[in-house]
């Protein structure tokens, strides 16, 4: 004969509301200072990815400006690297798109580059850069050719 009490084993099983809400508290502490920790990070990957467009599209003008001896002019902007420009100075040597593929890209923040030849900052070249995340010329958060 078995003389062991007979447990309701239903009535035991699963998990309190309260133990529920304390692995809730705990799993959102944690993702909490996960954020916390990797927010500077994914600011400065989308700073050097900036700066690698960057690159990229200073590259390109180092093309176009070896095969038709000047660069594209403040108006002509950074779309002279995708179709030959119609407006003078036209270039008499074009051989684009320089880009591949033929997109002129947002920076990481979803702005447009900035592209100015005289430069502000290179005189004697060209500004290229991004107004980074603020959105704002002229900022000190900007991200160019010059840094």
């Amino acid at each position: 004969m078995n003389n062991r009490p007979q447990h309701n084993r239903s009535a035991e099983a699963g998990f309190t509301l309260l133990e529920i809400l304390l692995v809730v508290i705990i799993i959102s502490m944690l993702v909490g200072v996960a954020v916390v920790n990797l927010a500077p990070k994914i600011g400065e990957s989308k700073k050097t990815a900036c700066q690698d467009q960057i690159h990229n599209f200073s590259s390109a003008l180092d093309l176009y400006y070896l095969d038709n001896g000047i660069l594209p002019t403040t108006e002509q902007g950074l779309q002279a690297l995708i179709v030959a420009p119609t407006s003078a100075p036209v270039p008499g040597n074009w051989k684009g798109p320089y880009l591949q593929p033929a997109v002129i890209r947002k920076d990481p923040w979803y702005h447009d580059y900035f592209y100015q030849n005289p430069g502000t900052h290179n005189t004697t070249g060209y500004d290229l850069f991004s107004p980074g995340p603020d959105g704002v010329a002229g900022n000190e958060d900007d991200v160019g050719n010059w840094q």
